[in-house]
Protein backbone atom coordinates (compact mmCIF):
# COMPACT_ATOMS: atom_id res chain seq x y z
CA UNK A 1 0.00 0.00 0.00
CA UNK A 2 1.28 3.54 -0.73
CA UNK A 3 1.01 5.80 1.94
CA UNK A 4 2.05 9.22 2.77
CA UNK A 5 3.91 10.01 5.55
CA UNK A 6 3.74 13.60 7.17
CA UNK A 7 7.62 13.89 8.53
CA UNK A 8 8.14 16.87 11.00
CA UNK A 9 11.69 15.85 11.97
CA UNK A 10 10.97 14.60 15.22
CA UNK A 11 11.59 11.22 16.65
CA UNK A 12 7.60 10.21 16.60
CA UNK A 13 7.15 11.06 12.73
CA UNK A 14 10.19 9.39 11.93
CA UNK A 15 9.76 6.04 13.65
CA UNK A 16 6.47 6.00 11.93
CA UNK A 17 7.51 6.37 8.86
CA UNK A 18 10.11 3.24 10.03
CA UNK A 19 7.70 1.18 11.05
CA UNK A 20 5.58 1.09 7.91
CA UNK A 21 8.59 0.54 5.98
CA UNK A 22 9.31 -2.17 7.80
CA UNK A 23 5.79 -3.40 7.32
CA UNK A 24 6.44 -3.35 3.55
CA UNK A 25 4.47 -0.28 2.65
CA UNK A 26 5.70 2.08 -0.29
CA UNK A 27 6.19 5.05 1.76
CA UNK A 28 6.28 8.85 0.99
CA UNK A 29 7.48 11.31 3.19
CA UNK A 30 6.51 14.87 3.00
CA UNK A 31 7.38 18.08 4.93
CA UNK A 32 5.86 21.28 5.24
CA UNK A 33 7.56 24.55 5.37
CA UNK A 34 4.97 26.77 7.28
CA UNK A 35 7.15 30.09 7.21
CA UNK A 36 10.13 31.56 5.59
CA UNK A 37 13.26 30.19 6.38
CA UNK A 38 15.40 32.91 5.87
CA UNK A 39 13.24 35.41 7.66
CA UNK A 40 14.13 37.09 11.04
CA UNK A 41 14.54 34.02 13.35
CA UNK A 42 11.60 34.73 15.23
CA UNK A 43 10.03 31.22 15.17
CA UNK A 44 11.18 28.31 17.36
CA UNK A 45 12.33 24.94 18.12
CA UNK A 46 9.19 22.92 15.41
CA UNK A 47 8.78 23.17 11.85
CA UNK A 48 12.64 24.91 11.69
CA UNK A 49 15.03 24.35 8.68
CA UNK A 50 16.79 22.07 11.32
CA UNK A 51 13.72 20.12 11.39
CA UNK A 52 13.40 19.58 7.75
CA UNK A 53 17.05 18.65 7.31
CA UNK A 54 16.43 16.09 9.91
CA UNK A 55 13.25 15.00 8.53
CA UNK A 56 15.47 14.29 4.82
CA UNK A 57 18.00 13.12 6.70
CA UNK A 58 15.95 10.12 8.00
CA UNK A 59 13.63 9.65 5.00
CA UNK A 60 17.61 8.78 3.74
CA UNK A 61 18.13 6.35 6.48
CA UNK A 62 15.33 4.29 5.95
CA UNK A 63 15.12 4.41 2.07
CA UNK A 64 12.26 6.13 1.10
CA UNK A 65 11.25 9.44 -0.62
CA UNK A 66 11.29 12.80 0.78
CA UNK A 67 9.95 16.05 -0.08
CA UNK A 68 9.31 19.35 1.15
CA UNK A 69 5.77 21.55 0.52
CA UNK A 70 5.54 25.10 0.93
CA UNK A 71 2.45 25.72 3.07
CA UNK A 72 3.38 29.43 4.17
CA UNK A 73 0.31 31.05 2.86
CA UNK A 74 -2.07 28.58 4.01
CA UNK A 75 -0.25 28.19 7.59
CA UNK A 76 -0.49 32.62 7.98
CA UNK A 77 -4.48 31.82 6.43
CA UNK A 78 -5.44 29.36 9.02
CA UNK A 79 -3.39 29.29 12.14
CA UNK A 80 -1.54 32.37 12.54
CA UNK A 81 -4.24 35.02 11.62
CA UNK A 82 -6.86 32.71 13.99
CA UNK A 83 -4.11 32.99 16.81
CA UNK A 84 -4.07 36.80 16.54
CA UNK A 85 -7.56 37.31 16.19
CA UNK A 86 -8.64 34.76 18.66
CA UNK A 87 -6.77 37.36 21.29
CA UNK A 88 -8.04 40.32 19.98
CA UNK A 89 -11.51 38.78 20.47
CA UNK A 90 -10.71 38.18 24.03
CA UNK A 91 -10.46 34.27 22.76
CA UNK A 92 -7.23 32.13 24.23
CA UNK A 93 -6.52 30.25 20.60
CA UNK A 94 -5.51 26.78 20.23
CA UNK A 95 -2.95 26.85 17.58
CA UNK A 96 -1.61 23.66 17.88
CA UNK A 97 -5.39 21.66 17.21
CA UNK A 98 -6.01 24.13 13.37
CA UNK A 99 -2.92 23.58 12.57
CA UNK A 100 -2.90 19.59 12.70
CA UNK A 101 -6.21 18.78 11.51
CA UNK A 102 -7.08 22.31 9.92
CA UNK A 103 -4.10 22.45 7.92
CA UNK A 104 -1.40 19.49 8.14
CA UNK A 105 -3.72 16.63 7.98
CA UNK A 106 -6.31 18.20 5.84
CA UNK A 107 -3.59 19.59 3.35
CA UNK A 108 -1.87 16.54 3.20
CA UNK A 109 -4.71 14.30 2.54
CA UNK A 110 -4.98 16.06 -0.88
CA UNK A 111 -1.51 15.77 -1.65
CA UNK A 112 -2.13 12.09 -0.74
CA UNK A 113 -4.35 11.70 -3.33
CA UNK A 114 -2.89 13.35 -6.13
CA UNK A 115 0.06 10.81 -5.37
CA UNK A 116 -2.23 8.15 -5.47
CA UNK A 117 -1.06 7.15 -2.25
CA UNK A 118 -4.18 5.81 0.29
CA UNK A 119 -3.39 6.60 3.88
CA UNK A 120 -1.90 9.71 5.14
CA UNK A 121 0.41 8.96 8.47
CA UNK A 122 1.41 10.72 11.36
CA UNK A 123 3.16 10.41 14.16
CA UNK A 124 0.42 11.80 16.49
CA UNK A 125 -0.11 9.15 19.80
CA UNK A 126 -3.41 8.44 18.57
CA UNK A 127 -5.18 5.32 17.21
CA UNK A 128 -7.56 4.79 14.39
CA UNK A 129 -10.59 1.37 15.13
CA UNK A 130 -13.63 0.62 13.31
CA UNK A 131 -16.51 0.82 14.88
CA UNK A 132 -19.43 -1.94 15.03
CA UNK A 133 -21.46 0.16 12.54
CA UNK A 134 -18.55 0.17 10.14
CA UNK A 135 -17.40 3.45 10.41
CA UNK A 136 -14.46 5.07 11.80
CA UNK A 137 -13.79 5.35 15.79
CA UNK A 138 -11.14 7.67 17.21
CA UNK A 139 -9.55 6.66 20.10
CA UNK A 140 -6.53 7.68 22.78
CA UNK A 141 -3.42 6.88 22.09
CA UNK A 142 -2.09 4.03 24.37
CA UNK A 143 0.76 6.12 26.09
CA UNK A 144 -2.06 8.47 28.53
CA UNK A 145 1.07 11.03 29.08
CA UNK A 146 1.59 11.46 25.67
CA UNK A 147 -2.32 10.95 23.88
CA UNK A 148 -2.91 13.71 21.60
CA UNK A 149 -6.35 12.97 20.54
CA UNK A 150 -7.38 15.64 22.55
CA UNK A 151 -5.84 17.74 18.99
CA UNK A 152 -7.20 15.77 16.45
CA UNK A 153 -11.39 15.84 17.09
CA UNK A 154 -12.04 17.79 14.13
CA UNK A 155 -11.51 14.75 11.79
CA UNK A 156 -14.25 14.04 9.83
CA UNK A 157 -15.35 10.46 8.67
CA UNK A 158 -13.40 10.85 5.23
CA UNK A 159 -10.57 11.79 6.82
CA UNK A 160 -10.20 9.15 9.44
CA UNK A 161 -10.90 6.47 6.89
CA UNK A 162 -7.53 7.66 5.18
CA UNK A 163 -5.51 8.05 8.66
CA UNK A 164 -3.01 5.70 9.93
CA UNK A 165 -0.80 6.57 13.42
CA UNK A 166 1.42 3.73 13.84
CA UNK A 167 2.76 5.13 17.17
CA UNK A 168 -0.40 5.34 18.56
CA UNK A 169 -0.10 1.81 20.49
CA UNK A 170 3.11 2.23 21.87
CA UNK A 171 4.34 4.30 24.47
CA UNK A 172 7.34 7.26 23.85
CA UNK A 173 9.94 4.89 25.62
CA UNK A 174 9.33 2.79 22.90
CA UNK A 175 9.08 4.90 20.08
CA UNK A 176 12.75 5.98 21.44
CA UNK A 177 13.82 2.79 21.76
CA UNK A 178 12.57 1.62 18.13
CA UNK A 179 14.59 4.58 17.08
CA UNK A 180 17.85 3.67 18.82
CA UNK A 181 17.51 0.49 17.24
CA UNK A 182 17.39 2.03 14.00
CA UNK A 183 20.93 4.73 14.48
CA UNK A 184 18.09 7.59 13.62
CA UNK A 185 20.06 10.75 14.76
CA UNK A 186 16.79 11.88 16.10
CA UNK A 187 16.39 9.11 18.70
CA UNK A 188 17.24 11.46 22.07
CA UNK A 189 15.99 14.76 19.94
CA UNK A 190 13.13 16.86 22.64
CA UNK A 191 10.17 17.33 22.19
CA UNK A 192 8.79 20.45 20.83
CA UNK A 193 7.41 22.40 23.99
CA UNK A 194 6.55 25.93 22.31
CA UNK A 195 4.03 27.56 19.80
CA UNK A 196 6.62 27.61 17.02
CA UNK A 197 6.11 31.32 16.44
CA UNK A 198 5.69 32.60 19.57
CA UNK A 199 9.09 31.45 20.59
CA UNK A 200 9.71 33.30 23.51
CA UNK A 201 6.06 32.66 25.11
CA UNK A 202 5.30 36.37 24.33
CA UNK A 203 1.98 36.23 23.05
CA UNK A 204 0.97 39.72 23.84
CA UNK A 205 3.80 41.29 21.86
CA UNK A 206 3.13 38.93 18.79
CA UNK A 207 -0.52 40.23 18.90
CA UNK A 208 0.82 43.69 18.79
CA UNK A 209 2.79 43.84 16.19
CA UNK A 210 0.57 41.62 14.01
CA UNK A 211 -2.18 43.32 14.69
CA UNK A 212 -1.40 47.06 16.31
CA UNK A 213 -4.98 48.12 16.78
CA UNK A 214 -5.23 45.42 19.60
CA UNK A 215 -3.27 47.29 22.25
CA UNK A 216 -6.60 49.52 23.27
CA UNK A 217 -6.48 50.67 26.83
CA UNK A 218 -9.55 48.82 29.26
CA UNK A 219 -10.44 48.72 32.44
CA UNK A 220 -9.98 46.02 35.31
CA UNK A 221 -13.06 45.34 37.52
CA UNK A 222 -13.97 43.47 40.13
CA UNK A 223 -17.21 41.71 40.51
CA UNK A 224 -19.29 44.63 41.67
CA UNK A 225 -18.26 47.16 38.82
CA UNK A 226 -15.42 49.23 40.71
CA UNK A 227 -12.17 50.03 38.90
CA UNK A 228 -9.46 48.67 39.91
CA UNK A 229 -6.85 49.66 37.42
CA UNK A 230 -6.19 49.82 33.86
CA UNK A 231 -4.36 47.57 31.12
CA UNK A 232 -3.10 48.01 27.96
CA UNK A 233 -5.18 45.51 25.64
CA UNK A 234 -7.40 42.40 26.00
CA UNK A 235 -4.82 40.07 23.85
CA UNK A 236 -2.44 40.36 27.47
CA UNK A 237 -5.14 38.24 29.39
CA UNK A 238 -6.34 35.14 29.62
CA UNK A 239 -9.10 33.47 31.70
CA UNK A 240 -7.80 32.07 35.13
CA UNK A 241 -4.63 34.21 34.47
CA UNK A 242 -3.22 35.63 37.58
CA UNK A 243 0.26 36.64 37.13
CA UNK A 244 0.41 40.12 35.66
CA UNK A 245 -2.38 41.95 35.96
CA UNK A 246 -0.56 44.97 37.37
CA UNK A 247 -2.46 45.35 40.42
CA UNK A 248 -2.75 44.61 44.03
CA UNK A 249 -4.74 43.60 46.98
CA UNK A 250 -5.04 41.77 50.03
CA UNK A 251 -5.70 38.38 48.09
CA UNK A 252 -5.07 36.90 44.97
CA UNK A 253 -7.28 37.78 41.90
CA UNK A 254 -7.68 36.13 38.77
CA UNK A 255 -9.22 36.98 35.42
CA UNK A 256 -13.06 35.70 35.18
CA UNK A 257 -14.07 37.25 32.11
CA UNK A 258 -12.39 39.50 29.34
CA UNK A 259 -15.12 42.11 26.89
CA UNK A 260 -13.86 42.62 23.89
CA UNK A 261 -15.86 45.11 23.05
CA UNK A 262 -15.52 47.58 26.10
CA UNK A 263 -12.68 46.59 26.57
CA UNK A 264 -13.44 45.12 30.26
CA UNK A 265 -11.01 42.66 32.29
CA UNK A 266 -12.94 41.33 34.98
CA UNK A 267 -11.30 39.72 38.03
CA UNK A 268 -12.09 38.18 41.30
CA UNK A 269 -10.87 35.09 44.00
CA UNK A 270 -10.28 31.98 42.57
CA UNK A 271 -13.34 30.10 43.58
CA UNK A 272 -15.04 32.54 41.16
CA UNK A 273 -13.41 30.70 38.38
CA UNK A 274 -15.69 27.23 38.56
CA UNK A 275 -18.39 26.60 36.15
CA UNK A 276 -20.33 23.46 35.70
CA UNK A 277 -21.60 24.22 32.16
CA UNK A 278 -20.00 25.46 28.60
CA UNK A 279 -21.01 25.55 25.44
CA UNK A 280 -18.91 25.15 22.19
CA UNK A 281 -19.26 26.34 18.87
CA UNK A 282 -18.14 24.35 15.69
CA UNK A 283 -18.63 21.09 16.95
CA UNK A 284 -17.54 18.02 14.78
CA UNK A 285 -18.67 14.70 15.90
CA UNK A 286 -16.76 11.87 15.17
CA UNK A 287 -19.62 9.54 13.84
CA UNK A 288 -21.08 12.30 12.06
CA UNK A 289 -24.39 12.86 14.33
CA UNK A 290 -24.91 14.36 16.67
CA UNK A 291 -26.19 12.45 20.05
CA UNK A 292 -29.90 12.71 20.82
CA UNK A 293 -31.04 14.15 23.69
CA UNK A 294 -28.16 14.13 26.58
CA UNK A 295 -25.59 11.59 26.38
CA UNK A 296 -23.26 10.83 29.23
CA UNK A 297 -19.29 11.55 28.87
CA UNK A 298 -16.70 13.21 29.97
CA UNK A 299 -15.29 16.61 28.69
CA UNK A 300 -11.11 17.78 28.41
CA UNK A 301 -10.98 21.28 28.42
CA UNK A 302 -7.20 21.75 27.96
CA UNK A 303 -4.39 19.46 27.02
CA UNK A 304 -3.29 18.52 30.44
CA UNK A 305 -6.42 18.76 31.88
CA UNK A 306 -8.05 15.37 32.98
CA UNK A 307 -11.49 14.65 31.14
CA UNK A 308 -13.78 15.36 33.75
CA UNK A 309 -17.39 13.07 34.04
CA UNK A 310 -20.90 14.50 32.76
CA UNK A 311 -23.33 14.91 30.08
CA UNK A 312 -23.28 16.42 26.52
CA UNK A 313 -26.08 17.06 24.20
CA UNK A 314 -25.77 18.77 20.26
CA UNK A 315 -27.54 22.29 19.83
CA UNK A 316 -28.09 23.88 16.95
CA UNK A 317 -25.78 25.04 14.69
CA UNK A 318 -23.04 22.19 15.00
CA UNK A 319 -23.14 23.41 18.82
CA UNK A 320 -23.02 21.40 21.75
CA UNK A 321 -23.98 21.91 25.34
CA UNK A 322 -21.56 19.89 28.52
CA UNK A 323 -22.96 20.11 32.30
CA UNK A 324 -20.16 18.73 34.24
CA UNK A 325 -20.69 16.75 37.41
CA UNK A 326 -18.52 18.89 39.65
CA UNK A 327 -17.51 22.74 38.90
CA UNK A 328 -14.60 22.56 36.86
CA UNK A 329 -11.66 25.67 36.96
CA UNK A 330 -11.36 27.73 33.84
CA UNK A 331 -13.24 27.14 32.18
CA UNK A 332 -11.58 29.24 28.58
CA UNK A 333 -13.52 30.65 25.68
CA UNK A 334 -11.54 29.99 22.48
CA UNK A 335 -9.96 26.63 23.94
CA UNK A 336 -10.86 23.56 22.97
CA UNK A 337 -13.21 20.94 24.41
CA UNK A 338 -13.09 17.03 23.18
CA UNK A 339 -16.34 14.93 24.49
CA UNK A 340 -14.99 11.39 25.16
CA UNK A 341 -17.16 7.83 26.07
CA UNK A 342 -13.57 6.06 28.37
CA UNK A 343 -11.19 6.36 25.77
CA UNK A 344 -13.24 7.27 22.25
CA UNK A 345 -13.65 10.85 21.33
CA UNK A 346 -17.14 11.08 20.74
CA UNK A 347 -16.04 15.03 19.26
CA UNK A 348 -15.26 18.29 20.16
CA UNK A 349 -15.65 22.16 18.68
CA UNK A 350 -14.69 24.98 20.73
CA UNK A 351 -15.72 26.71 23.56
CA UNK A 352 -18.13 29.79 23.80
Amino acid sequence: MRIVVAMSGGVDSSVAAALLVEQGHDVIGLSMQLYDQGGDGSFGTCCTLDDLNDARRVADAIGIPHYILNFEKQFQETVVSNFVREYAAGRTPLPCAHCNSDLKFATLLDRALALDAELVATGHYARVARSAEGGFVLRRGLDADKDQSYFLATLTQDQLACASFPVGNLTKTDVRAYAHRLGLKVADKPDSQEICFVPDGDYAAFVSRQEPAVARAGAIVDGTGQTLGTHAGIHRFTVGQRKGLGISGPAPVYVLKIEAESGTVTVGPRAALERETLTASQVNWISGVAPEGWRRSSAQIRHRHTAAAGRVRGIESHRAEFVFDEPQMAITPGQAVVFYEADVVIGGGWID
